[in-house]
């Protein structure tokens, strides 16, 4: 049966698909002007506003062909991976053991939690305490200091305050203990809001790199947000060294810009962590709205 619309109502539905249209292209636009950027060559590669100006793949093909790419991307994905698995379980699992009432000392230690999210020792001492732990030049670097996130740890708590309370009790009643309540009962419940946090910490660990700048000289360990911070510094020096290697032997090589070689490492650096959000979308939106329905 279809529904009969007044005019006004009619009028409102197109102004708001109006609106949500532009406001989709003023999200997805820049992120396409730079990726036709990264493609188009000659003078006129920065007017390609909508579509490549003499298109080519050389630009990306002698980023990657840098050795120092290589093992960066592999310690950033190693990075990614390794401290969100981690931060995610640890996580969880402290915000369910402060939801036992029967926890000694358990608001102070939930408020001592949060006054790190407002109270910070600074840089210096952060350097300082890193040192001394012997996390400088150490890949644990990137994995021990996040195993811990406050603000996950809110979300994931509030979440689980909301379920029921009677399936617990009933796994403890037929001899379940902490650890197999966690694995069994409240893990497989809380799966929206782990996928949240999941998206949160994997893009902060993808995108962090002020650590790795401050505490790790070997070049082995450096990661992919570092390299191409250093890239993009150096992308007018980097531009004129593939031209110089690209014509040797006589070859004809594409005029290589500095903006061309910051508009491919903008895409090198934002496409891997793109990949992870339509896996987790479907428990996103829930996941947040009902982490936050307490304050």
């Amino acid at each position: 049966m279809k529904i009969k619309t007044s005019v006004p109502e009619r009028v409102f539905d197109v102004v708001n698909v109006t609106i949500v249209i532009l406001i989709m292209l003023a999200c997805v636009y820049p992120i396409w002007y730079v990726l036709v950027g990264s493609l188009s060559s000659g003078p006129r590669a920065p007017r390609a506003y909508l579509w490549p100006i003499n298109f080519t793949l050389f630009t990306y093909r002698q980023i990657f062909a840098r050795r120092a790419l290589g093992m960066s991307f592999f310690i950033s994905v190693s990075r990614t991976v390794t401290g969100t698995f981690l931060c995610v379980f640890f996580t969880s699992m402290l915000a369910y053991l402060l939801t036992q009432q029967k926890m000694l000392l358990r608001k102070v230690i939930y408020r001592y939690f949060l006054v790190t999210m407002y109270v910070s020792s600074g840089l210096i001492p952060w350097f300082i305490t890193m040192q001394a732990y012997g996390l400088q030049n150490n890949f644990l670097l990137y994995i021990v200091p996040g195993t811990i996130s406050v603000w996950n740890l809110i979300l994931v708590k509030t979440f689980i305050e909301s379920l029921p309370a009677s399936m617990e009790e009933s796994a403890q009643l037929d001899g379940a203990g902490f650890f197999t309540c966690y694995i069994r009962i409240i893990l497989p419940l809380i799966k929206p809001i782990i996928a949240t946090i999941t998206v949160f910490t994997a893009v902060s660990q993808w995108n962090t790199w002020y650590d790795n700048y401050l505490l790790v000289t070997n070049a082995n360990l450096q990661t992919l947000q570092l390299i191409l911070y250093n890239f993009l510094n150096q992308a007018q020096a980097m531009a004129t060294q593939m031209k110089a290697a690209g014509s040797q032997g006589g070859a004809i090589v594409p005029t290589v810009t500095a903006q061309g070689v910051q508009n491919c490492m903008v895409i090198i650096s934002i496409i891997p962590i793109m990949l992870v959000y339509p896996f987790a979308q479907k428990y996103f939106t829930t996941g947040i709205m009902l982490g936050a329905v307490k304050g």
